[in-house]
C-alpha cells in the first residue's frame, strides 16, 4: 500500500467533508469519491479495506465530531470519555467504507466487461450499505451521501420514489464514471474509450432523473395551490441547556415561551397552531400542578391549539413501575391536553443506557430517569379533521419513521428537536438537511421547531421558506398547505425497495461471481436465506436485511 493511495484516500474523505452542510458545496459530491476509487483500484482486498477504512475516519472525524462538545459542555462526560467515546463511534461509522473498499474491485475479475461492471455493481453495493447503517446496532443514518445534495433540489425530487438511497446512487454512479474515464486517460493517454453503452447509460439517467426533478416540482406546486391551508406559528425560546432542567428556571422558561406565543397571536391573525420545542416544558406538564395550568390557560387566552414537548409518565399494568416517555402533547384552544405522541426511536447513551447493568455510567439527558420507547408512529388529529405526524429529534433522520407517519394518515409532518447539544458545530444544519428530504420524500409540508435552531418550514419540494437563526429567541410564522390523504407517494406506498433491490442485486452479483470462483455453495445459502425472509414471514425481512452484506462478507 503506497503512500500516494493512502494520500488519495484523506483527499477524498476531506473534500467530501464540504460537500455536506454547513459548506454546502454540493457539486463535490460529483466528483469528490474519484480519489477513494483511484487509491483502492488494483489493491488486495485487504489493503483496500484499510484504505476505505481510512477514508472513513478521515470523513467521519468531520462530520460527526459534535460528538465531544455534546458530551463535555451538555453531558457533563470527561473530556477525556468524550474522545474516546467519538473514536469509537468513527470507528464503527468506518467499518461501513472499509467493507465497501474490500468488495469494490474484487468482484471485477471475472467479469467480461470489467468497467461496465464496475458502473453497475459500485452504487449497489453503496447503497446496500447505507442501508445497513441506517439500522443496524438501532441505526445512525447520518451524512448518507445522498444527504449531500439538499441543495441541489432538482436532483433532490427522486427521493418521492428512492428515499435518499436513490441520490446515493447517482452520486457514486457518477463518481465511477469519472473513474473509468481516469483509468482511460492514465492507459491510453488522452483517447478515453469508454463504451458507447457506458455513456448512454450515465447521461440517459442522469437526464431522466433531472427532468423528472424539474417536472415535479412545477406538479408539486401546482398541486399544493389547491390543499387547504392553515397559518402556524413556531416559538424558538433558545433556553440554555445548563439552565433547562433547573427548577429554579421553570418559571422563567414558561414566561419566554408565553411571551413569543403573545407575539405571535397578536401580529397575525387566525393562528391555527403554535408549536413549541422537543421538552420545552421541562416537567411532567400532565400532573405538574403548578405550571400545567399556566400552559393550558396560554392556549385558551390566545384561541390557538399548542404543540409542546414534555417529558411524560404512567404506571405499567402491575401498578408499581413507572415508565417514563419523551413526548409532545397537543393542547387544544379550549386549554386541556387533547393528545400525546410518545417518542419511539430512543437515541441511545442520550435517552437511555443500553446494557445498563454492565456500562458503569449514565445517559446524558437530565430530568427523568431512563425513557421507555414509545408505542406505535401514530399521526396526532388537529380539529378532529386535520392530522399531523411527530418526529423528536433523532427521529427525523431516519425515512421510513417519516414514512409510517404519513402512511398512517398524516396531512403534514411536524418535527420537534433541542439541538442545544450540538452548540456552534455542523450539526444543527446537518440535521436540518436531513429533515428537509422527509418534506420531498413524502410530498409534505414539515415544520421544524428547535429549541436553540434552526427552526424552519419546509415545502413538499424541499424549499426552505421561512427559517430561524441559530441560538437566537424568535418567533417564526408562515401558511402550510395539508396534504390530500388521496395523494402518496411511491415511497410513502412501497418503502424502501430500491433500497432493499440493491441489496438483493448486490448479493446476486455475489453468487454469480462466486460461481466462477468455485464457492457458490455458501453464498447460494446466504441469497436462499435472504429470498426467504423476503416472500416469507418466517424471519423478519428487515432484521436480515440489514445483516445481509455482512454476512455475504463473512461467507465470501
Amino acid at each position: 500500500m503506497s503512500n500516494k493511495s493512502i494520500i488519495a484516500s484523506v483527499i477524498s474523505g476531506t473534500i467530501m467533508i464540504f460537500a455536506f452542510p454547513p459548506f454546502d458545496i454540493w457539486v463535490i459530491g460529483w466528483f469528490g469519491m474519484a480519489p477513494l476509487f483511484f487509491a483502492i483500484y488494483d489493491k488486495k482486498p485487504l489493503q483496500a479495506f484499510a484504505l476505505g477504512f481510512i477514508w472513513g475516519i478521515v470523513f467521519f472525524l468531520g462530520t460527526v465530531y459534535w460528538v465531544v462538545n455534546s458530551m463535555v459542555n451538555y453531558g457533563g462526560v470527561p473530556v477525556w470519555a468524550s474522545v474516546l467515546a467519538l473514536l469509537l463511534l468513527v470507528i464503527v461509522l468506518s467499518l461501513y467504507p472499509a467493507v465497501f473498499a474490500y468488495f469494490t474491485f474484487s468482484r471485477e475479475k471475472h467479469a467480461f466487461h470489467p468497467s461496465a461492471f464496475r458502473l453497475i455493481f459500485i452504487p449497489f453495493l453503496w447503497v446496500s450499505l447505507e442501508f445497513v447503517r441506517t439500522y443496524l446496532f438501532t441505526g445512525f443514518p447520518w451524512v448518507l451521501l445522498g444527504y449531500s445534495q439538499t441543495a441541489f433540489l432538482p436532483i433532490m425530487q427522486i427521493a418521492d420514489i428512492t428515499g435518499v438511497y436513490g441520490v446515493s446512487f447517482l452520486i457514486i454512479m457518477v463518481n465511477v464514471f469519472l473513474f473509468n474515464c481516469g483509468l482511460q486517460i492514465a492507459d491510453c493517454g488522452f483517447k478515453i474509450k469508454i463504451s458507447k453503452m457506458e455513456w448512454i447509460i450515465v447521461f440517459s439517467v442522469l437526464i431522466l432523473v433531472f427532468g423528472y426533478g424539474h417536472l415535479r416540482i412545477g406538479q408539486i406546486d401546482n398541486l399544493t395551490k389547491n390543499w387547504r391551508q392553515i397559518k402556524i406559528g413556531i416559538a424558538q425560546g433558545n433556553i440554555d441547556q445548563a439552565q433547562k432542567w433547573d427548577p429554579a428556571h421553570q418559571e422563567g422558561t414558561i414566561d419566554i415561551y408565553r411571551q413569543i406565543s403573545i407575539d405571535i397571536a397578536q401580529n397575525e391573525k387566525d393562528i391555527d397552531l403554535i408549536i413549541w420545542p422537543e421538552t420545552a416544558t421541562p416537567f411532567y406538564l400532565q400532573s405538574d400542578e403548578k405550571f400545567g395550568p399556566l400552559i393550558f390557560d396560554i392556549a385558551k387566552t390566545l384561541a390557538v391549539n399548542l404543540i409542546t414537548g414534555s417529558p411524560a409518565h404512567e404506571y405499567t399494568s402491575d401498578g408499581k413501575t413507572i415508565n417514563y416517555y419523551n413526548s409532545v402533547f397537543l393542547i387544544s384552544k379550549q386549554g386541556g391536553i387533547v393528545n400525546r405522541y410518545d417518542k419511539v426511536h430512543l437515541v441511545p447513551f442520550g435517552e437511555y443506557v443500553p446494557f445498563k447493568r454492565f456500562l458503569p455510567f449514565e445517559k446524558l439527558v437530565a430530568g427523568v430517569g431512563d425513557f421507555s420507547s414509545g408505542k406505535n408512529f401514530k399521526p396526532l388529529a388537529l380539529n378532529n379533521d386535520d392530522t399531523f405526524g411527530i418526529l423528536i429529534c433523532f427521529e427525523a433522520i431516519f425515512p421510513d419513521i417519516a414514512r409510517q407517519l404519513l402512511k398512517n394518515g398524516a396531512d403534514f409532518l411536524i418535527t420537534v428537536t433541542n439541538d442545544a447539544w450540538f452548540g456552534r458545530s455542523s450539526a444543527p444544519y446537518q440535521h436540518l438537511s436531513q429533515s428537509l428530504v422527509r418534506a420531498v420524500e413524502g410530498r409534505t409540508f414539515l415544520i421544524r421547531s428547535a429549541n436553540t435552531g434552526i427552526s424552519a418550514v419546509i415545502d413538499p419540494v424541499g424549499r426552505i421558506k421561512v427559517k430561524s437563526g441559530l441560538f437566537t429567541r424568535e418567533g417564526l410564522v408562515d401558511t402550510i398547505s395539508l396534504k390530500e390523504r388521496s395523494f402518496t407517494t411511491f415511497y410513502t406506498r412501497y418503502g424502501d425497495v430500491f433500497a432493499i433491490g440493491c441489496i438483493f442485486i448486490s448479493i446476486v452479483i455475489f453468487i454469480t461471481n462466486a460461481r466462477k470462483r468455485g464457492q457458490t455453495c455458501l453464498l447460494t445459502f446466504a441469497l436462499f436465506i435472504f429470498s426467504i425472509t423476503f416472500f416469507t414471514s418466517a424471519v423478519p425481512f428487515s432484521y436480515f436485511s440489514y445483516w445481509s452484506p455482512f454476512l455475504v462478507f463473512l461467507l465470501s
